[in-house]
């Protein structure tokens, strides 16, 4: 009885063997006749057992399954890549761990093609705005071949354009203990045929030169990505709320590059958002320092300045930002505001006073301050005008001021100039 069962239990083996081999035949007709749709329900009705079969049926199903996928993937099925590569390895695992090796060079070869087809799509995807679909495809395209990092710096890069934090900074944070720099050399010549600049390896440029196909041969290096990519991850954690992991990925990437006057900025920024205006104004000085010539730092520390009531500063700075650019319309407005907002000051305490002869008299002298302040901020507007004489912004504060100051004379004359 008991050999009755084994001879059963063999035929059944058997005939699912038949069964299986019959729908992987199937599946590879229907792939050659170009009928993707058909080879997938084939190969799909094959799978439930495969697992028990012999090692050789296991590699060929899934040598045929890799294809099959692999061909969907072309066609533009998404979701096929990642089963077409999954069953590809599937196929080296098998074949390593049984010694006997029949399909292991074209999954190999099918791996390396899967991966320039993930690149293709991601490239397809990035241009049609599908910023998450890309980063999948070029995060898969990088486990691929893992040598090209690459492939994982863009897809970090996609997944921020896709407003997806979490997966950028999983990847950032991926390229950070790889310790990816994504500084090298690319090689250039220009094509005598077309005119166009084309991008190549040193040896085929080198070649093509002297061959007389191409010329002017050059050579640029592409700066290191460290201090981008932690200031990335410090971004990212800010975005996120983070701001204790942010400040420490700040310190990183100053450590990685001190002299990147953009992290200090990123860093004064954070500081300040969580309240910390001292260490903003601190960072910012520090900023101005390394790039004493930068315009919009100088007027940032002004406005940080003009909030903490530090109005001299604040006046120093707008002035420096002016001799950078004249033209710099936010700050001659803030130069303006920071002598009306020290005249309001004034007002304040002319409403304090009585009717004594003492109080009478600081009143007038109040009162002569706060116009020779405004008379200031008045005069800072006008002398912007000359150069901005149809600016809405210096011509309404303007309006306002030579309102306070009951210079119906001049209010008239700005009102015209509004159109009002």
């Amino acid at each position: 009885m008991k050999t009755k069962v084994l001879m059963l239990l063999a035929v059944g083996i058997s005939t699912m063997g038949f069964s299986q081999k019959n729908e992987i035949k199937a599946a590879e007709k229907a792939l050659k006749g170009g009928d993707a749709a058909s080879a997938k329900a084939s190969i799909d009705s094959a799978a439930s057992l495969i697992d028990a079969a012999d090692p050789r049926l296991q590699a060929q199903y899934y040598a045929v399954k890799g294809n099959v996928y692999s061909d969907l993937a072309k066609k533009g099925d998404q979701t096929a890549f990642e089963p077409a590569i999954d069953a590809f390895k599937k196929v080296v695992s098998i074949e390593e761990e049984s010694g006997k090796e029949k399909y292991t060079t074209i999954a190999t070869q099918s791996l390396s093609q899967m991966t320039s087809d993930l690149i293709n799509a991601a490239v397809e995807d990035n241009n049609n705005k599908k910023f998450d679909k890309a980063a999948d495809k070029l995060y898969m395209g990088y486990k691929l071949s893992p040598t090209d990092t690459v492939y994982l710096y863009y897809a970090a890069s996609s997944a921020v354009n896709g407003s997806n934090y979490e997966k950028a900074l999983t990847y950032y944070n991926e390229l950070k203990d790889l310790g990816y720099d994504g500084s090298g050399v690319t090689y250039t010549a220009v094509n005598v045929e077309t005119g166009e600049v084309e991008t190549m390896d040193q040896s085929t440029r080198d070649l093509y030169v002297k061959a007389g196909t191409h010329k002017e041969p050059k050579e640029e290096r592409t700066p290191s990505k460290k201090a981008e990519i932690v200031k990335n991850i410090a971004l990212i954690y800010q975005q996120l709320g983070d701001n204790d992991k942010a400040l420490a990925a700040y310190v990183d990437a100053r450590q990685v590059d001190p002299q990147d006057v953009n992290l200090v900025l990123g860093e004064a920024n954070l500081h300040y958002a969580m309240g910390d205006k001292d260490k903003f104004k601190q960072l910012m000085g520090a900023a101005s320092e390394m790039a004493p010539d930068n315009a919009d730092l100088l007027y940032n520390i002004g406005v940080i300045n003009m909030e903490q009531g530090n109005l001299e500063e604040a006046r120093d700075a707008y002035r420096k930002t002016l001799n950078i650019d004249p033209g710099y319309i936010n700050a001659l407005l803030n130069l303006s505001t920071t002598y009306v907002n020290e005249g309001n000051g004034l007002i304040d305490e002319m409403n304090t006073l009585g009717s004594s002869k003492a109080d009478i008299a600081r009143y007038d002298e109040l009162k002569e301050q706060k116009d020779n302040l405004f008379g200031e901020g008045a005069k800072v507007l006008e002398d912007a005008l000359k150069t901005n004489p149809d600016n809405q912004g210096v011509l309404s504060q303007l309006k306002n001021i030579y309102g306070a100051l009951g210079d119906t004379e001049n209010f008239m004359r700005i009102k015209k100039l509004l159109g009002e």
